[in-house]
């Protein structure tokens, strides 16, 4: 397969008259060994459904479909680019085009019923070279509003990837890392050098593996405990008893709440696991007013 490599990708844009746009978070991978490496650690199956946001023009797209899967459904919010992306693989994969779906959508906004394109089921599989500015949104959204969604490979600025995969105790620990904790397993994957981006950003990116898993199992719902994270990080540098005040009502309730779930009040948000701040939401949830 012929894929996208410097010249082809400014000549692209060029001819659609696309500048990349950091409203966006347009980086353009321009380097072919490196999508082929992406599609390589993706490890897709012939019968996978996979989901990529924010295909751009196609670099990691082609990719992709020479991986091989049964069907990838591009979630573009570019209508110049999502509707210059089919014919892209059409002139560069002919006989794989009818294996690719594009929705002209934001990724902040779709749901399972907007990418389950008939006849092929919803995506259960995630690649994507994310938007730097809304990576960590994007996946959230997509984990909650996607239940099929299995597992995935997505390429964050490195700096985000490391509190995506931090754990209790880290100093980048933080309510990223907990929100995703709520959904899904996260691992390092590897690094990607800032130089096969066009245009070459400031910072390295990583690539973050994620296989989804059950949430912690508690009677408060996930938007209580996601409002206890983002008290619990808001001021991370205070006790949580401190922290917490606002979300108790009051330092002496926060206190009496962390100490019915079993947590030092004296500790500070960033030691405690999702399934903590799970059994605090749930102490909330059922303690007496």
């Amino acid at each position: 397969m012929r894929l996208l490599g410097p010249a082809d990708v400014r000549r692209l844009a060029a001819r659609l008259g696309v500048r990349p746009s950091k409203r966006l978070g347009q980086n353009f991978v321009i380097e072919p060994g490196t999508v082929r490496k992406i599609a390589s650690l993706a490890d897709l199956g012939q019968d996978d459904a996979v989901l990529e946001v924010g295909p751009g023009l196609g670099s990691l797209t082609l990719a992709l479909l020479e991986a091989g899967p049964a069907r990838i459904t591009a979630v573009e919010i570019d209508p110049v680019l999502a509707g210059e992306l089919p014919r892209t693989i059409a002139a560069r994969a002919p006989e794989l085009a009818g294996r690719l779906a594009v929705v002209t959508a934001d990724a902040l906004t779709v749901g399972e019923p907007d990418l389950a394109v008939p006849p092929a089921p919803a995506p259960a599989v995630l690649v994507a070279n994310l938007p730097y500015n809304v990576a960590v949104p994007v996946l959230l959204h997509l984990l909650a509003a996607v239940p099929a969604l299995a597992r995935g490979l997505v390429m964050v600025q490195a700096e985000v990837a490391d509190r995506m995969c931090a754990g209790p105790g880290s100093k980048v620990y933080g309510a990223p890392s907990v929100k995703l904790a709520w959904y899904a397993g996260a691992r390092p994957a590897g690094t990607v050098s800032r130089t096969v981006f066009w245009p070459v950003p400031n910072v390295d990116s990583r690539l973050v593996a994620f296989t989804r898993h059950d949430p912690p199992a508690t009677p408060a719902g996930r938007e209580e405990v996601f409002a206890v994270v983002e008290a619990a990080f808001r001021q991370r540098r205070k006790t949580l008893r401190a922290a917490l005040s606002g979300w108790a009502g009051s330092a002496p309730e926060a206190e009496r709440l962390l100490r019915a779930a079993g947590i030092d009040p004296g500790t500070r948000g960033e030691s405690l696991s999702v399934a903590e701040f799970a059994r605090l939401a749930a102490t909330r949830t059922i303690s007496p007013s």
